[in-house]
């Protein structure tokens, strides 16, 4: 009898000691050692360490780093899913531009080309106010006449037809100019110098993400391990923290990476400044610096080009094959990041505000 009382006791003791021997063994235990042990211990009772190791919501810094990591990707968080989204189309310009690149245009028909003065005089009637600023023949008489026009600013390119001077349509294919104004915006946000200038700000601002990002990630010593992994079988808020968490954290390289090539692409008259005050040039020495090795770097790894430069054993095709697949997927992810984090914010800042207020007003009728 007296053994059969004792019993429920016996198997608390061990279940208390299997428990205590699985946290020994853990690889956090080890870490824990240097950190109180009481979970709800107060925050007066740690250091500045010890609370952000196991407590980092708690901070003060933290909380003003979340204000400004929350506004600055609202604000440019739009910008950077169109930036990157071309980005990842971008990644293959070169091959799309040989897919798209115009083809010579064969026309029906025969007899004598138009002189070439008849070809100006037909071009400017279809388009007036534009003058001609170049016109070329092809091989052969069925070859159709490529003309280019200008007027200002404005530059375009047409076919002609060679024995009757009818607009043929836009020397370029639709995929070729596509291509091209998605890389005018891509670069210059369609806006010449001063929107190359507007993207290095914008690649700055980034960089900042990236710098927060990095610190808020930190979820404190009993969650880290969490916030690595994304878990489907949460609900739908829980799994939209988690995507958020670990894309940041496994894409941070990629983001930062992009940031600070984004920055040197803007302004690389600031940087060969920069490098240039690090490392002066030495006019009696051909041999190459490290700081200009650093430029050379930062504009292939922009684009994933790396054709195998200094990666032994990979050839060209291949290494730009995986490369620029690598950096083509991975620039799908910062617009996630955007529409999670924006998610986030809904969650827990505008819907519940909204939410006060439509309780405030009903209540006052």
């Amino acid at each position: 009898m007296w053994l059969h009382r004792l019993s429920p006791i016996i198997s608390r003791s061990s279940a208390n000691f299997r428990s205590r021997a699985r946290s020994l063994r853990s690889p956090v235990a080890s870490i824990d050692k240097a950190i109180p042990t009481q979970q709800n211990e107060p925050l007066s009772s740690m250091n500045l360490f010890e609370r952000w190791i196991r407590q980092p919501q708690e901070l003060l810094l933290r909380r003003v780093l979340l204000q400004i990591h929350l506004w600055v990707g609202l604000i440019i968080g739009l910008y950077i899913a169109v930036i990157c989204l071309t980005g990842s189309v971008l990644v293959y310009r070169n091959e799309l531009y040989n897919v798209f690149s115009p083809k010579p245009t064969i026309v029906a028909g025969s007899g004598p080309t138009l002189p070439i003065e008849e070809l100006k005089s037909a071009a400017r009637r279809a388009y007036p106010g534009f003058e001609v600023t170049d016109l070329r023949t092809g091989e052969t008489a069925n070859h159709a006449i490529e003309i280019s026009l200008t007027r200002g600013a404005q530059t375009t390119r047409r076919l002609f037809h060679p024995f009757t001077g009818e607009d043929l349509g836009d020397l370029l294919p639709a995929g070729f100019r596509f291509t091209a104004w998605m890389l005018n915006l891509h670069d210059n946000l369609l806006q010449g110098p001063t929107g190359r200038q507007v993207n290095g700000i914008g690649a700055l601002l980034v960089v900042l993400l990236c710098a927060t990002g990095a610190v808020l990630w930190w979820p404190g010593i009993r969650n880290w391990r969490r916030a690595l992994v994304i878990d489907p079988r949460a609900n739908w808020k829980r799994l939209n923290w988690s995507l958020h968490s670990a894309l940041g954290f496994w894409f941070f390289g990629f983001v930062l990476l992009w940031g600070i090539t984004g920055a040197y692409l803007s302004f690389p008259d600031t940087f060969t400044q920069i490098f240039d005050y690090l490392q002066p040039l030495d006019n009696t020495s051909s041999d190459e610096r490290f700081v200009d090795r650093i430029q050379y770097w930062l504009a292939y790894l922009h684009f994933g080009r790396l054709g195998g430069r200094g990666i032994p054993g990979c050839g060209r095709g291949l290494c730009d094959s995986v490369t620029k697949g690598i950096w083509a997927v991975a620039g799908l992810v910062p617009p996630v990041l955007f529409v999670t984090g924006a998610v986030m914010w809904w969650n827990r800042v505008l819907r519940p505000m909204l939410t006060r207020r439509s309780d405030a007003s009903t209540a006052s009728r």
